[in-house]
């Protein structure tokens, strides 16, 4: 069978028996700060499993696309190496939601592998939690599997949990027999690490909740969470026992063994490249593109990684991007998004590759420089760390070009050098939620923020410093939990609304809003009285703010729409922020956008915005939202009914922030900036409303400013301030003719200030105010007057020395200007190069240069 028969037969079977199919999730987890990729099938289901989402099914099948190339769960270092690892790979799963439990679970796992794919009993070997009995019962006398192809083993391999606390559970797992000519034993074996069993299929079964004291107390409705490697699948079905033998592999392997010209198909550096193409367009298609941390960090590292083993291959073209296409032939069915990106996953791969072509030579420099300065045959783990970190130079490049030295690089300082860094990304991310862990309140807090700016509500709880307390007096600093709120909490971009709780003489001022699973965080301090758990307070957002708000966040649909009308549907959202006072809107685009493009986008806005079209919202649920256009945002994630905001035909997006009613609310759209912030991402910040006038008003003072200094007026500034930049320019070639001249006076006079050492004419002499080009005329014409010559010249402006220094053509056997140039660079501070009859450096240290002009006699006697 093929990968996409093995994919179809999968998802068929579970439909078949109740299970609805869920599309693959996104590789870049939507609002889950614990995970840097999506790892597993489970993990879009994470909050339905925890209880804090409803489903309209509690049954599902899935195929999720998954990345293993950072945080806990890494693989990049093996890739290429083992059989089995992979920076991506397909995951199949069947999920239960308090539905089913061991014995269907079992039985639709058996019955898929022995009846569905027919694969004999005898080839595959099963274990069980060492203390779950009850799994071991209907494998052995219900499922009448074989008590030989059977193991108990210990929670390290088959009890599961989401972490050290929650919810958890054991595990019984699949294994596929390989055949006796490979070497290892069966699972619990001492030999079980060899290759001959493989895991093929996990079955989790949720069914305990472990308090942090390590007790584990029944959960109310056990689920199920599966996990099968359709790749390790596609593997057995296709009768091979490496992964990168299967089809989804092989094609991309060829097609990169072409591009290379490497003949052995088994080659490592292919088996890299093949899986990094996955990874890396995958990564792409959901929103994240090469930059210096995070996720881009990872991505910028694989994308290296297999530019790298490419290098290895011998090749120094860009290749890489090409592999897109056949990727595309092979997954492009199965996942459509692949498909609708590939352009931008080539144009990015291959921008990516450009500029590490560049990385390459720039690191070669350095490292160089290095090892020409280096005392010692070892090359520092601190050297080697910097040339990975800031120049993405990468170790084994560095250890490469170590060993053609004779040299070896200090790896442990290296790991030492690494782990400080990773030490750092742990300090400095945070991935455990920090407000609230429980609470005795099991509902959610009721958002009534569309339909009201105030309203009568109950505290629910009140947390000082991270521990619940029943009130809080005046002073102190808290956050509190309502069973309802016109407060909306920062998501989407949008900022949390500020105001009070107030109950007579006791108040609350609320500095900022967040939200933590179905709970609304009201931050801020009591300002009189006191605070009570159950006391029913009046809760008033600063509604000035929340129009503020409401202004932006409408304009920055509108500035989204606009930015893809002008620039390309290429254009999706990277982040944003919406503010009362200003919005700010991060999206990819390959390039700067020119000032003709913005003025054209800020008019598109305007436009929309003076039509004053109905802003409209509804729930739908999201098959029925995206057959209507409505843009899912990058980072954000959607449940089965979603909220549609849309502005007309021009914008339909899906999101849960606060509108204006009518687009003609926003007011004045004034784009105040355009900058790039990361490889491919490009940032606008605008200004509405009050704010947008005011940013009108004060260029407009700035002009009639600029009409008065120059003496015109607003209409006639253009025309006035073009002809002073003309004769400006006019002058400053005047200046600089006189000052050739000048200097070229001088240089008439420096001849006969030419010292003979042997049958040369040595020259070293500071020419004042001559710049750059003055002293290579001057250079050129004191050449043909005193050859043979060495003659070196020098200038000074400021702090900054030039110099330039030729050698007549006849003596640079002798006399090289590069050494000549170099004597009196570095005695300033300074060095250069170029050919050897003419060379060029600059220096720092003006004070020291008379003294280096003088010592040029010398240094020609020694030659």
């Amino acid at each position: 069978m093929t990968s996409a028969e093995l994919r179809k037969a999968f998802l068929d079977y579970f439909v078949k028996h109740n299970h609805t199919e869920v599309h693959s999730s996104p590789v870049i987890p939507a609002n889950d700060p614990t995970l840097l990729f999506t790892n597993a099938g489970m993990v879009q289901f994470k909050e339905t499993f925890l209880g804090q989402e409803n489903r309209d099914y509690n049954r599902a099948t899935s195929v999720q696309r998954c990345i293993r190339a950072g945080g806990k769960h890494n693989d990049l270092e093996n890739v290429g190496y083992t059989a089995r690892h992979h920076t991506f790979f397909e995951m199949l799963g069947n999920f239960s939601f308090g539905d089913y439990f061991k014995r269907e679970a079992i039985s639709f796992a058996w019955k898929f592998l022995t009846e569905e794919l027919n694969l004999p009993e005898e080839k595959l070997w099963v274990t069980v939690f060492e203390e779950d009995q009850e799994a071991e019962d209907i494998w052995l006398k219900e499922m009448g599997i074989s008590a030989e192809r059977f193991s108990r083993c210990g929670a390290k391999d088959n009890f599961w949990s989401m972490g050290d606390t929650g919810p958890c559970g054991p595990c019984t797992e699949i294994f596929f027999d390989h055949g006796a000519d490979v070497a290892g034993g069966p699972p619990g074996s001492p030999d079980e690490d060899g290759d001959r069993y493989i895991e093929i299929w996990n079955l989790v079964f949720m069914q305990f909740d472990r308090s942090a004291d390590g007790t584990l107390t029944p959960l109310p409705k056990p689920s199920v969470d599966t996990g099968m490697g359709l790749e390790r699948l596609a593997a057995v079905m296709q009768n091979v026992h490496n992964n990168y033998d299967i089809d989804l592999f092989q094609a991309i392997v060829k097609k990169a063994a072409e591009l290379t010209g490497e003949k052995d198909l088994t080659n490592s550096s292919l088996r890299v490249i093949a899986d990094h193409i996955r990874s890396c367009s995958f990564v792409i298609v959901d929103g994240v593109l090469p930059s210096n941390e995070g996720r881009g960090y990872v991505l910028r590292r694989i994308i290296r990684r297999a530019i790298r083993h490419g290098y290895k291959l011998g090749m120094n073209d860009l290749f890489f991007y090409k592999l897109v296409p056949v990727l595309v032939e092979q997954m492009g069915e199965a996942y459509p998004e692949l498909a609708k990106e590939q352009a931008n996953v080539e144009r990015a791969l291959k921008l990516e590759e450009t500029r590490f072509a560049e990385t390459l030579e720039n690191g070669m420099k350095l490292l160089e420089e290095y090892i020409d300065g280096m005392s010692g045959d070892v090359i520092e783990g601190e050297i080697a760390f910097k040339l990975y970190d800031t120049y993405g130079f990468p170790l084994d490049l560095t250890a490469d070009v170590a060993r053609e030295r004779n040299l070896s690089v200090d790896e442990a300082g290296f790991e030492k050098a690494m782990e400080a860094q990773r030490e750092r990304a742990r300090s400095a991310s945070s991935f455990s939620a920090q407000a609230v862990d429980k609470i005795d309140f099991d509902g959610e807090t009721q958002f009534i923020g569309y339909e009201c700016d105030d309203a009568d509500t109950k505290v629910v709880a009140i947390f000082v410093d991270g521990a619940a307390v029943d009130s809080a007096a005046q002073g102190t600093d808290a956050t509190v939990i309502l069973d309802k709120t016109p407060f909306y909490a920062e998501s989407g971009g949008q900022v949390g609304d500020t105001g009070s709780l107030t109950e007579g003489m006791h108040s609350f001022h609320i500095d900022n809003c967040q939200k933590q699973g179905k709970l609304f965080l009201h931050i801020g301090k009591v300002t009189a009285g006191t605070i009570s758990v159950g006391q029913v307070l009046h809760a008033q957002i600063d509604v000035a703010g929340r129009r503020a708000s409401e202004r932006n966040h409408s304009a920055t649909h509108l500035l989204h729409a606009a930015l893809r009308e002008v620039l390309g549907t290429h254009v999706q959202q990277k982040g944003s922020l919406v503010s009362p006072e200003r919005l700010r809107f991060d999206f990819a685009h390959f390039e700067p956008i020119n000032d003709e493009q913005l003025l054209q986008i800020e008019k598109l806005v305007n436009q929309n915005v003076m039509k004053n079209t109905p802003v409209g919202t509804n729930e739908m649920d999201i098959e029925a939202a995206k057959e209507m256009g409505a843009m899912a945002l990058f980072g954000e994630k959607y449940g089965d009914i979603v909220r549609v905001v849309d502005m007309g035909e021009f914008s339909v997006e899906l999101c849960g922030g606060t509108h204006v009613n009518h687009t003609g609310e926003i007011g004045p759209f004034r784009i105040a900036a355009e900058t790039g912030i990361a490889s491919g991402v490009r940032r606008i910040e605008a200004l509405t409303g009050d704010n947008a006038w005011q940013a009108i008003y004060d260029s407009e003072e700035k002009l009639q400013n600029v009409a008065v200094t120059v003496k015109s007026d607003k209409q006639q500034v253009e025309g006035k301030v073009n002809q002073l930049v003309a004769d400006y320019k006019e002058l400053e070639k005047q200046f600089k003719q006189l000052q050739s001249k000048l200097a070229a006076s001088q240089g008439d006079d420096l001849a006969s200030a030419a010292v003979k050492v042997g049958d040369v004419n040595v020259l070293a002499a500071q020419l004042e105010g001559a710049d750059v080009n003055t002293l290579r005329e001057t250079l050129d014409k004191l050449k043909s007057k005193l050859a043979p010559a060495a003659i070196v010249l020098a200038a000074v402006d400021g702090e900054k020395v030039s110099l330039v220094a030729g050698v007549s053509k006849e003596i640079t056997n002798t006399f090289k200007a590069g050494e000549l140039v170099n004597h009196v660079a570095q005695q300033v501070g300074g060095k250069g190069g170029g050919r050897p009859d003419m060379a060029q450096a600059g220096g720092k240290d003006p004070s020291k240069l008379a003294e280096a002009l003088d010592s040029v006699k010398a240094w020609a006697e020694a030659k």
